[in-house]
């Protein structure tokens, strides 16, 4: 059986790493977001070994929600790629001891292009807490390791400070649903973002039939877009009511020849409806609650139809 106590160790150590940190959240913070907000440049951040995987983290998480970031590995940096640091540039540098070899090395060259650097340590008197322009303490009593050897809960203390420097600083530049939604174009999560104009059968692919056009022809526009329903609009093309698959089922049912009858004999008047910059998650919540597969977009002002979206458009066949 495996070592049940350990793993909850190894999980109260982490928490109680994180926990720190809440208290440190002081003006250094500050001086951390503002050389973020102000930066005009990239943000850089680097770090070597299991804190570079963090670094590469916290980078992700940046350039998704706005902020153009980057990972350079430091000893790399120190066998050509210098370059890509320049003056504008703030760097974010992760380091537990704050003596990492590579990461002291870009120090003075990070001082002579005149990039910000902020440091991410667990020890706040090292080389590169005092070079920096702002140090931020990640320090832990402990590592989860019960050799207290192997990085562990020091690294889930920085990854959580990053996303806690990402986080604010995503609040700070009023980052948007739409802004996350087209950055990340794929997937549920930028589908789910989108307005639905954006995903709605619009146009000829739009099905749309006047009040007086006859069942033949309802039934055609239906089928040959393949929405199993079809708008019904007046003149100008405001939107009177729709006509389902369901509405033509239970007609039949009900014997009689409908082919006599008009698409407002048979209509449902006052159909749900939306504009086109709801999201589609919102579009998706009002389906899922009415029990209905699709809905009708409509121009706020003359409610003339501008497409439909339907529920399969808003489910993503993969799902991140």
């Amino acid at each position: 059986m495996a070592d049940r106590a350990l793993a909850r160790k190894v999980l109260q150590t982490e928490a109680a790493a994180i926990l720190a940190l809440v208290e440190r959240v002081d003006e250094r913070f500050d001086r951390a977001i503002e050389l973020l907000r102000q930066c005009r440049g990239r943000v850089i951040l680097t770090g070597m070994g299991k804190s570079g995987a963090i670094c590469q983290k916290i980078s992700a998480t940046l350039s998704s929600t706005g902020t153009p970031s980057f990972f350079l590995h430091p000893a790399e940096a120190m066998h050509g790629d210098l370059g890509a640091i320049q003056g504008s540039d703030v760097v974010v540098a992760l380091s537990y001891s704050g003596a990492t070899d590579e990461i002291v090395s870009l120090i003075e060259t990070i001082r002579r292009l005149g990039a910000k650097l902020i440091a991410i340590t667990g020890n706040g008197r090292s080389a590169l807490a005092l070079a920096a322009d702002v140090a931020l303490d990640c320090s832990v009593t402990e590592e989860a390791c019960p050799l207290n050897l192997v990085p562990t809960a020091s690294t889930t203390a920085a990854l959580a400070m990053g996303d806690a420097l990402a986080m604010t600083l995503l609040a700070e530049k009023g980052f948007r649903q739409e802004d996350f939604a087209s950055l990340h174009p794929g997937g549920k999560l930028g589908k789910t973002l989108m307005p639905v104009d954006a995903l709605m059968h619009a146009g000829k692919h739009c099905p749309i039939v006047r009040a007086d056009t006859g069942m033949r022809d309802v039934i055609y526009e239906m089928s040959s877009k393949g929405l199993g329903m079809a708008c019904v609009v007046d003149g100008a093309d405001a939107l009177l009511g729709i006509i389902t698959d369901g509405d033509l089922r239970r007609l039949m049912e009900k014997g009689g020849d409908i082919r006599s009858l008009a698409a407002a004999d048979v209509m449902t008047r006052g159909p749900v409806s939306i504009p086109p910059s709801t999201l589609a998650a919102e579009a998706l919540n009002i389906m899922e609650g009415r029990k209905i597969t699709s809905i009708v977009v409509v121009d706020g002002g003359s409610r003339r139809v501008v497409g439909v979206v339907h529920v399969h458009d808003l489910w993503p066949a993969d799902p991140f």
